[in-house]
């Protein structure tokens, strides 16, 4: 088996393809080792002293290290934990913890259109840096939107959500007045 890294726009976050589907559907973040009991890899990359968050795409990991830690260090542990994790056929998730976001079919038409523009404009876009965004409420002309894996705490998010999403947002639906990241 043979894993390709990937550096993300995040110092602090670097992406494994491990070349086979990771997560079916959805995504998945974990940002501490209490909460990675869900996933059996996820605990065996919190057992790596300086990891911090664990992030499952559709074909891909991110990993987010500690401040001070190099990844130099880190890489090879990591790979081996993807690597001895798929060659013996584990499960990624032994308790469904979270559940991907599925729309309210009484959704009104604005958060419709939103998640729409961010499913097929946005979320593959992110994905390629080894991360997500997702919906969470439109209130008062705001956008609340949860950023993940790389893109939670990448220096260029602020850009991204105010240059980018906001401004696309903004000219597709006129309703949308500003984006926030929510906490």
């Amino acid at each position: 088996m043979f894993i390709q890294t990937e550096e993300t726009p995040n110092p602090a976050t670097m992406k494994f393809l491990p070349g086979r589907e990771v997560m079916g559907q959805g995504t998945l973040e974990i940002t501490d080792a209490r909460t990675a009991t869900a996933s059996p890899l996820a605990e065996n990359l919190f057992l790596i002293e300086g990891i911090q968050g664990v992030f499952f795409g559709r074909d891909f990991i991110t990993v987010t290290k500690a401040a001070g830690k190099e990844w130099q260090v880190l890489k090879p542990a990591i790979l081996t934990a993807i690597m001895e994790h798929f060659t013996n056929n584990r499960p990624l998730i032994s308790s469904m913890s979270e559940a991907p976001a599925i729309a309210d079919a009484d959704e009104n038409e604005i958060i419709k259109q939103i998640r729409e523009i961010l499913d097929v404009k946005v979320r593959p876009a992110v994905a390629q840096d080894g991360g997500d965004i997702t919906f969470q409420s439109f209130e008062d002309g705001v956008v609340y939107l949860n950023l993940k894996g790389s893109c939670a705490g990448c220096p260029s998010s602020t850009a991204t959500l105010k240059a980018g999403i906001e401004n696309m947002l903004k000219h597709y639906i006129p309703e949308v007045k500003e984006v926030r990241q929510t906490r």
